[in-house]
């Protein structure tokens, strides 16, 4: 749905509601689209990233040691 700004300031608390119960309610401006209205998640319920790939990835020792020779000149091309 729909509504005009100026609308939607005399029924903003339908409007949350309409929102919370899934509809779609976008307010316009001169008939441009603005703002939507859309219920608020809380960031409790995100599930943490950090770490979350903890064990799943394998790497090779000494994949962090310095290049040298041939792969050094490789690397930067000269």
């Amino acid at each position: 749905m729909k509504v005009s700004i100026h609308a939607a300031q005399k029924q903003l608390y339908s409007l949350i509601g309409k929102a919370l119960s899934g509809e779609e309610v976008i307010i316009t401006l001169n008939e441009n689209s603005y703002v939507q209205l859309v219920p608020y998640n809380d960031e409790s319920d995100v599930k943490q990233l950090f770490g979350c790939m903890k064990g799943e990835i394998d790497y090779v020792e000494g994949w962090d040691a310095p290049l040298e020779g041939d792969m050094l000149q490789i690397f930067y091309k000269k």
